[in-house]
């Protein structure tokens, strides 16, 4: 069986969702459920016996170690840990930066290190198998230029805000576990992720929820700040295949090979609604736009060069940005008793009162 962290968020959501709809192998799925988590999310699943929530935190080692130690009851055991858990909103950790260390930093330490003592003692043919597969994000690499070549793996780090200086020390923690202990890790750095289940405060469902209740939808700045848009099913594929193949202590760049800005993101969601939902009076979903004083220290570009994942592990998006907006704008529209439940926080309330406070295993 494998260990998702954080798979009651976004991505993990996605992650699981689709790996077991494609594989039978067990999922015991770790989250603290934090205000971007939800683990109604994975209801689709139902009373699947190959799935497990267990409400927790990643620091947490005496929890970790205790899910690690667990089998089934044909003895099989945990062979990968696919670390998704992170705070990872920017504006977040512009305010409240001590958080993201907490998770982002010494989550990360404590998870290794509980996998460290697991991996030492599994059998010979076990540990040649266990993979501790981390997930993060291209803002390591800091900004481009417009003429700029996209981020490659071999990229030096230069992170520009809380959240991604956060994560770069993650991603060093993890190398320095496999060169320093032979802990057979892999690292993932993905562009923008966007899709089903994405929390509304992101670009991008942030404007479709918005724009749906004729608020205004807030760009900061010029707007013309460059993204590489990743669907977020095809980022689940690609995790899937470098857990398969990919190679121990290798880092892979996962990108969209879609850079769009920000303003062109946003008109283009605003012509979708237009045909999808249009507003009353024939009036425009554009003519909420409404720019807003730029954040701190925001990034101008980023983009991913993905070829090393392509040439190694024949891996490529199958989502243009024009097929992955419109598959993601019609599921906020299909779902919008999800997104009401999200914004009013009804869902942490259930939370609470299904799975009471986190706690060990």
């Amino acid at each position: 069986m494998i260990l998702v962290t954080g798979g009651a968020g976004f991505i993990g959501t996605n992650f699981i969702l689709g790996w077991l709809a494609r594989n039978d192998e067990p999922v015991i799925n770790l989250d603290l459920v934090t205000y971007a988590g939800n683990p109604a999310n994975l209801t689709p699943l139902g009373a699947d016996p190959r799935y497990r929530f267990q409400r927790g935190d990643i620091a947490d080692r005496e929890l970790v170690s205790g899910l690690l130690r667990e089998s089934t009851p044909d003895g099989d055991t945990v062979r990968a840990i696919v670390h998704f858990a992170a705070e990872s909103h920017v504006d977040r950790s512009i305010h409240g930066p001590e958080a993201f260390v907490h998770t982002n930093v010494v989550g990360t330490f404590r998870l290794l290190d509980a996998a460290r003592d697991y991996w030492s003692a599994l059998s010979p043919a076990r540990r040649e198998r266990f993979r501790f597969l981390h997930v993060s994000t291209d803002e390591v690499y800091g900004s481009l230029a417009d003429t700029d070549p996209p981020f490659r793996e071999t990229d030096r780090y230069e992170p520009n805000s809380p959240y991604s200086a956060s994560k770069a020390a993650s991603d060093h923690l993890v190398r320095s576990y496999h060169h320093t202990y032979g802990l057979p890790v892999v690292t993932t750095n993905c562009s923008n992720n966007y899709g089903p289940y994405q929390f509304p405060e992101k670009l991008i469902p942030l404007c479709i929820h918005n724009a749906l209740a004729g608020k205004p939808l807030p760009i900061y700045g010029d707007g013309r700040q460059i993204r590489d848009w990743l669907y977020v099913e095809d980022h689940c594929l690609a995790i899937e295949r470098v857990l398969e193949a990919g190679r121990e202590g290798e880092t892979y760049n996962v990108g969209g090979w879609n850079e769009q800005a920000n303003i062109d993101v946003v008109t283009t969601i605003c012509a979708i609604l237009d045909e999808e939902r249009p507003r009353a009076g024939n009036a425009r979903h554009a003519d909420l736009i409404t720019f807003v004083r730029d954040r701190p220290g925001h990034d101008r570009r980023y983009a991913i060069d993905a070829g090393r994942i392509e040439r190694d592990l024949g891996w490529r998006p199958r989502e243009t940005f024009a097929t992955g907006i419109r598959k993601t704008i019609r599921w906020y529209l299909e779902h919008e008793a999800w997104v009401a439940s999200v914004v009013s926080g009804a869902y942490r309330e259930w939370i609470d009162r299904q799975y009471g406070a986190p706690g060990r295993t």
